[in-house]
């Protein structure tokens, strides 16, 4: 009897020591409780959600709307628009904007690398007017093209009606969501954007009629000097908009995209960011496959040749935040059946999909790695003839 009563005071010893470690693991990556009304977690390569609150609220973005407007100078130089040496004149209704801003004269020359700085450091609502009417002619030119852009990114919650986010109007709105997607695109296709958003102090020079001055373009994102991973992006306020930032962060070889929109103060907005920077980073990893596929070639009718060869269209990539086993992980290899000539290179004749305990985790493309032509009957006889002769 008491070695049955020492057996159970055992097992529910270790059962218990189990449990506190499984409570404890847990405990040291809760969801962060914020009081943002609304924010989103996203890893920027992949696009996954980690965590989100009312992400795709419509809602005033103050500043963070220059995201677009740094999206469309960044298209503008590398369409060869214009140049980042460049000079901009700055007009009187530049010059004229209120809220957060550099103090440009009428008048006053400064190159587009200037501009960005000031856009991207200073949130200079001036600079963004200026850059804006060089690039489009008008203010509103330009923010037609924002929201041309907008349908192109498929940003289904956001339209603007000036480039810097000054108005309270509410016809000049965005998510949580949107924000952190232009805000992926604008990183991912424009690198470049951190050489501006990293920037914590930084001096001009005004040069006008009256003279030469210095000023001191000093970061709105204290996050820079906050949070050790910091990379950028973008901060905003007014009095509709409340406090709101998409700030974006990279620890190794992840980078996240934290946004979070309408905060009470702005040392809550820089808080909340980083207790979701903090949780993503502790509760993310990737796993990744390089291997190659099994199948190099894939049998192929109508063509002068038998076999076309093959390729995975990008290495795959997943985001885990649940703890899932790599071990476990599973790969499909399909390929297409009785395929024919012609195949253009790079048209998908397969698919990789990968599986974990049944659940289906993403999939890859396999594709052509060479173009395959149709064959004619000439083709045949000529390749007959060509193995007569042989």
């Amino acid at each position: 009897m008491k070695r049955m009563v020492t057996k159970f005071i055992c097992m529910s010893l270790v059962f218990f020591v189990f449990a506190a470690e499984c409570m404890t693991v847990y405990a040291m990556n809760p969801e962060p409780e914020l009081t943002a009304p609304s924010y989103v977690l996203m890893e920027e390569t992949t696009g996954k959600i980690i965590c989100a609150r009312n992400e795709t609220e419509r809602r005033s973005p103050a500043s963070i709307t220059k995201i677009m407007t740094l999206i469309l100078a960044f298209d503008a130089l590398e369409s060869g628009k214009i140049t980042l040496e460049e000079e901009v004149m700055t007009s009187a209704y530049a010059k004229s904007m209120g809220g957060s801003q550099v103090f440009l004269e009428e008048g006053e020359m400064q190159t587009v690398d200037t501009l960005l700085k000031c856009i991207a450091v200073a949130s200079g609502n001036d600079a963004s007017v200026a850059l804006a009417e060089h690039i489009a002619g008008s203010e509103e030119a330009f923010v037609n093209k924002m929201n041309e852009k907008t349908k192109e990114l498929g940003l289904t919650d956001t339209f603007f009606e000036d480039c810097t986010g000054l108005t309270d109007s509410q016809g000049h709105y965005t998510s949580a969501l949107d924000v952190a997607k232009m805000s992926a695109y604008l990183i991912n296709t424009y690198p470049k954007v951190y050489e501006y958003t990293g920037i914590w102090m930084e001096d001009i020079v005004h040069k006008t009629i009256k003279g030469e001055n210095i000023f001191t373009l000093s970061s709105t994102n204290k996050l820079l000097k906050q949070y050790p991973y910091t990379t950028g992006l973008k901060t905003g306020s007014t009095d509709a908009a409340k406090y709101c930032i998409s700030a974006t962060a990279k620890n190794g070889d992840l980078s996240l995209i934290a946004v979070v929109m309408g905060a009470d103060t702005p040392t809550a907005r820089f808080d909340e960011a980083k207790a979701l920077l903090h949780y993503g980073f502790g509760v993310s990893r990737f796993y990744q496959d390089d291997n190659e596929i099994q199948m190099k070639e894939l049998p192929i009718q109508g063509a002068l040749c038998s076999n076309i060869p093959v390729e995975k269209e990008k290495v795959f990539r997943y985001l885990d935040t649940v703890g899932i086993d790599f071990s476990k992980i599973e790969r499909l290899e399909k390929y297409a059946e009785n395929l024919e000539a012609p195949v253009a290179k790079g048209s998908a004749v397969g698919e990789l999909k990968y599986l974990c305990e049944g659940k289906e985790l993403g999939s890859v493309k396999i594709i052509a790695s060479e173009e395959v032509v149709k064959a004619t009957y000439t083709d045949f006889f000529l390749m007959l003839f060509r193995n007569f002769l042989l």
